[in-house]
């Protein structure tokens, strides 16, 4: 991957993706780079190391479980705050590491901003799902956003065009939905205020 579009959707297709599931974005990045099937750019050819693969699988089982039990998914969520979007600018200014300072930078700045959004559309809506009682909900969310993260990286690493305009539709969606999702929770912590 060499070319500023693919490179731009790589960038882009990790970090929203490590917004929902960081350690699952790593391994797919990895795994597919070391059978082959796609190029990264060497700054990120580390992935494939048969180390980060078992970190980064080890991880993802983990998350995989804690994601689906109601209450542990939002606490792994918030810890998770401080990881995900953090992960997320590195591994969009990693995609560009062999370009422009300039570039590199800027990639940094909005891989990390498009990984909060994700991240906190996740978070939010989850916490909000956890007030179900049934746990069928929650387990759903979870699924939706494992195949979610799945699709986005095969969009990001064979259709680019595909990832930018599920991204602009993403970012639509979640800036209508993330001020409602705020509003509701903050209205059930109001109900429980003493």
């Amino acid at each position: 991957m060499t070319d500023p579009l693919s490179l731009a959707a790589l960038a882009g297709g990790l970090s929203w993706a490590s917004g929902l599931r960081l350690y699952m974005t790593l391994f797919i990045a990895g795994w597919f780079s070391r059978l082959g099937w796609i190029d990264l750019p060497q700054t990120l050819q580390v992935l494939e190391s048969p180390w980060v693969l078992v970190v980064t699988g080890l991880l993802t089982g983990i998350e995989f479980l804690a994601d689906k039990i109601p209450g542990v998914d939002s606490a792994w969520d918030t810890v998770q705050t401080f990881i995900r979007v953090p992960a997320g600018a590195v591994l969009s200014a990693a995609a560009f590491g062999e370009m422009n300072p300039a570039w590199i930078t800027v990639a940094g700045l909005l891989g990390g901003g498009v990984a909060a959004g994700a991240h906190f559309t996740k978070a939010g809506s989850r916490a909000l799902i956890n007030t179900s009682p049934e746990p069928f909900s929650n387990w759903a969310a979870s699924f939706t956003e494992e195949a979610a993260v799945a699709g986005t990286l095969l969009a990001a690493f064979f259709h680019p065009l595909v990832l930018f305009s599920f991204l602009a539709v993403f970012f639509l969606l979640a800036w209508w939905a993330l001020p409602k999702i705020w509003r509701a929770i903050r209205s059930i912590f109001n109900r429980f205020r003493i």
